[in-house]
């Protein structure tokens, strides 16, 4: 109405009308911001400006001080050695635990490298017998810890196990010395029992590649002519290298994280020298000198498998006729068979032999009575996992939030800072914490004894929290990754839309972002408590007086030669393992 009577008005007033309407919107806010009711803390500029701005970063801050403090410590009381330990270090032990920490993740790196790629290839592009089965049951050992599944080998093929026993009457052998059979408690041993229980890595991650660009792969390839071996060898293998290579990096991690694997099999890896020398010699400085070689290894897997993606760029193919994977094509005799056999191999080893040779046992160890102490380890290890998951979720929220309200190069490098835990072994990050923490503890007791005359003991390293504090360092990137992906999900369009509403950070978060976050958070929640529920190294290397976890039960039983009365526990962790497995198939899909 304004314009049109303006339309007729001279060019003077036409001018001023323009001027006012103009301004008007802009009055109508300020008029509207001068209307909003005002929180009681946007009343204190100085609290209201911590709260929205500098709140967040310093949290980020604090997070990523307290996950990278184990590295820090690691390097000073490296540093802080004497030459004796030093020289004792380097050429009794760095040597030979060196060489069998490598041979050891390159054979892992080999094996799982060719049963991930190899079964994902099979049942992304063929069709044979129980392929579909095969799609999910593929996944089924990631729910067996390395250590539970090492003991069940060490049964499985032992002098008195099946595979033994069978040989020697089907061949008419008495004793081991008329026969030769490869002993499991070797370094080929770890090999074979760690990669069995690691190729979900590879397998999830270069199936999930083949998903999305392996019919433009395949089609391209027909076109030219090429045969399936061509097409595997030129096309689809160089096409996942990217994932290949993240996979390989995350089962070396997994292996060179372990502790009790290595301990029941006798393999003497930096891991285990680490804990050794901690435990048995009481060296701090010589075990952080070797943790730094340890940390090192770990830093150069993560910068090859940079390299490795390094000019790898794919697109991914969105919802349209040339997404998914490529149509089956049909196998006959031989090849049919043949697939199905290579599908069989790793889920009958990797997770039927733990299920059956367990099973056996807890059957067996049920019938002669409940062991009491393995309710109290199930008690223990519940609380201890619902602290760690609940806290390390809330710390996850606030660090993901902050990466999203704040895009700045310092607000992400200190995000990813408080998330490398997970790519840290847990020997470290114990190592790392517990000196300090211990320290710390003894310079409280010190004061109070001479000021009030009463100890306090260890009020840190003698409880539950340093195991919390292990936890939450060890998984942070878990939870963080899988919150920071459901945010992703949701546009950010939805917290200005609030904003205009008059909603501030604080309401946008609480009544709109987390109701929709919802699932994430439980996802990432369930993830933490799985994995801390599983986790022995960290564990066995920080646990105080008189707690006990359902792993720590399951390695003082294991280290005695008591695997029937460790059973029941094995089992039980099994069994909550198998969870996320379910939650990593549930979308998968075999077409």
């Amino acid at each position: 109405m304004a314009e049109d009577f303006g339309a007729s008005a001279p060019p003077r007033r036409r001018a001023a009308i323009r001027k006012a309407n103009c301004g008007a919107p802009v009055r109508q806010k300020n008029l509207m911001a001068e209307g909003k009711q005002k929180s009681w803390w946007q009343t204190m500029p100085a609290f209201s400006s911590l709260f929205q701005i500098d709140y967040y970063a310093i949290m980020v801050v604090m997070v990523a001080l307290l996950v990278a403090l184990p590295i820090f410590t690691l390097i000073i009381v490296a540093l802080g050695g004497n030459l004796d330990s030093i020289k004792h270090i380097t050429t009794t032990i760095l040597p030979s635990a060196t060489l069998t920490t490598i041979l050891l993740l390159i054979g892992i790196a080999i094996l799982t490298g060719i049963i991930g790629s190899l079964s994902a290839w099979l049942v992304s592009f063929f069709d044979f017998p129980f392929r579909k089965i095969f799609a999910w049951a593929l996944v089924l050992p990631l729910a067996v810890p390395t250590y539970i599944s090492a003991y069940a080998f060490v049964e499985f093929l032992s002098f008195t196990g099946p595979i033994q026993s069978l040989l020697r009457e089907s061949f008419g052998f008495s004793s081991p010395r008329d026969y030769y059979f490869p002993d499991i408690r070797s370094l080929g041993g770890a090999i074979f029992v760690l990669s069995l229980v690691l190729y979900p890595y590879v397998y999830l991650l270069v199936r999930a590649l083949f998903y999305l660009q392996g019919r433009r792969a395949i089609e391209a390839g027909e076109v030219l002519g090429a045969s399936q071996q061509k097409i595997l060898t030129k096309i689809l293998l160089p096409l996942a290298r990217p994932a290949l290579a993240l996979g390989i990096i995350l089962v070396m991690m997994e292996a060179i994280n372990d502790i009790g694997a290595m301990e029941y099999l006798g393999v003497k890896t930096l891991t285990l020298s680490i804990f050794s020398i901690w435990i048995n010699q009481g060296d701090f400085a010589g075990a952080a000198q070797i943790a730094l070689v340890l940390l090192f290894i770990v830093l150069l897997l993560i910068i090859i498998e940079r390299l490795a993606r390094r000019g790898q760029k794919y697109s991914e193919v969105g919802k349209s006729s040339c997404a998914g994977p490529f149509s089956a094509q049909k196998l006959y005799g031989l090849k049919k068979w043949g697939a199905f056999i290579a599908c069989l191999f790793p889920v009958a080893l990797g997770f039927g032999v733990p299920v059956s040779v367990l099973g056996f046992f807890a059957l067996r160890s049920l019938r002669r009575g409940f062991d009491p102490s393995l309710l109290g380890a199930t008690l223990t290890s519940i609380s201890l996992a619902s602290l760690a998951a609940i806290i390390t979720v809330l710390i996850a929220i606030m660090l993901s939030y902050a990466l999203r309200i704040k895009q700045g190069k310092l607000i992400k490098f200190l995000v990813r800072l408080a998330s490398i835990g997970y790519a840290i072994p847990g020997t470290i990050i114990a190592l790392g914490i517990f000196i300090p923490l211990a320290r710390f503890d003894n310079f409280i007791d010190f004061y109070m004894r001479s000021w009030f005359g009463f100890s306090t003991g260890l009020l840190i390293s003698g409880s539950a929290i340093i195991l919390i504090y292990a936890y939450c360092v060890r998984f942070m990137a878990i939870a963080e990754g899988t919150i920071s992906s459901g945010f992703e999900k949701i546009s950010p369009n939805l917290d200005k839309a609030a904003y205009l509403y008059g909603k501030g950070r604080f309401a946008t978060f609480t009544k709109i972002l987390l109701p929709l976050m919802r699932p994430a958070i439980l996802a990432a929640g369930l993830l933490v408590f799985i994995d801390t529920l599983k986790e022995l190294s960290a564990t066995l290397m920080l646990r105080p007086f008189g707690i006990e976890t359902l792993s720590i039960y399951i390695h003082d039983l294991a280290s005695r030669g008591r695997i029937e009365q460790a059973s029941v526990a094995s089992l039980i962790i099994m069994i909550v393992g198998i969870i996320p497995v379910i939650l990593l198939t549930r979308e998968m899909k075999a077409k």
